[in-house]
């Protein structure tokens, strides 16, 4: 039966491109989990507080909900 060697080292900048590609997938969905924070902040600031008592909320929880 053969054996195959399967460990060799990666190319040269491997390591450093699947980081930075990392980084900046994680840096996208940390903006993109910000802005719906923020989207959602400020549509439910627009609301009266009857509307906001009806989903069973008041002006203090919009800020806890939010984050």
């Amino acid at each position: 039966m053969a054996a195959f060697e399967t460990t060799r080292p990666a190319p040269f900048g491997a390591i450093s491109i699947f980081r930075l590609v990392g980084f900046i997938g994680d840096s996208v969905a940390m903006l993109s989990a910000w802005n719906d924070a923020r989207v959602t902040r400020k549509t439910l600031g627009k609301l009266s507080d009857r509307e906001l008592d009806d989903i069973g909320l008041c002006r203090g929880d919009i800020e806890m909900i939010g984050r």
